[in-house]
């Protein structure tokens, strides 16, 4: 990883990467949707790939936040399902994103996450009450996220999809994408520090660093939950995952 000390980024590039250590604990606390942005952020400072790297420790912090606080309303069946699928998507990440060219990453995350814009506006458009229970959905979904989740940390819009078609209640949703999500991103560790070398001494010491602005962001995000009805909070996710699409799309 080609950055320096964390203490020679300018005042601009400090503010830009605490914002976005704040989205993730944001994130991570409940309010779903906003994850793009932070990946965004961070990719400008360090560049797509590289700051991949510097997020996953962060969001292993986050996580482990995550499970402690909402671990009761964990829908177990739902991660059964998605977990497998996610695991398989991330090995594939693994053996194909290594030596992709950053070119080449930056339009696969663009092409990704126009398909991701498709995919909510026609769920909304049915207003379908169905729940999706055939394994194809399950195993599509998780695919994309484990593979997304490996080159980009993209999951997020992937596994928001996922929850909102299973039509959960908004604390089950929060917690069981905590628990896939503290298991993934742990998976995914060993791949980046000893495979792609993208986590090392310097910047996990930058993630260090950043601990206190991802606290702030999670008890914001947990406070700002308790005061959304469910409806609402469906609506709410709907909404950040597109912005965060879009946002994402024009800066690729």
């Amino acid at each position: 990883m080609n950055f320096q000390i964390a203490y020679h980024f300018s005042p601009t590039e400090w503010v830009c990467i605490l914002l976005a250590s704040f989205i993730i604990g944001l994130t991570k606390g409940g309010i779903k949707g906003v994850d793009m942005l932070s990946v965004t952020i961070m990719a400008i400072v360090f560049g797509s790939k590289s700051s991949t790297g510097i997020v996953l420790p962060l969001l292993c912090f986050a996580d482990i936040a995550a499970v402690s606080y909402y671990n009761r309303h964990a829908q177990w069946k739902y991660f059964w399902k998605i977990t497998p699928w996610m695991a398989l998507g991330v090995l594939l990440g693994v053996y194909f994103g290594k030596e992709m060219n950053e070119l080449v990453f930056k339009k696969m995350m663009a092409m990704i996450i126009f398909v991701t814009i498709c995919i909510v506006l026609y769920m909304e458009y049915r207003k379908s009450k169905k729940i999706p229970e055939n394994t194809f959905f399950a195993a599509s979904t998780g695919l994309a996220a484990g593979f997304t989740t490996m080159i980009g940390n993209l999951a997020g819009a992937f596994s928001n999809l996922y929850f909102l078609a299973m039509r959960l209640s908004k604390n089950d949703f929060i917690g069981t994408a905590a628990w896939i999500f503290l298991f993934m991103n742990l998976f995914k560790l060993p791949f980046q520090v000893f495979y792609w070398k993208n986590i090392t001494a310097t910047s996990f010491k930058l993630d260090l660093i950043l601990l206190p602005a991802l606290a702030v962001g999670f008890i914001t995000g947990a406070k700002l939950v308790q005061k959304i009805q469910d409806e609402q909070y469906r609506k709410i996710v709907i909404v950040l995952t597109l912005i965060g699409s879009v946002i994402m799309l024009m800066k690729h």
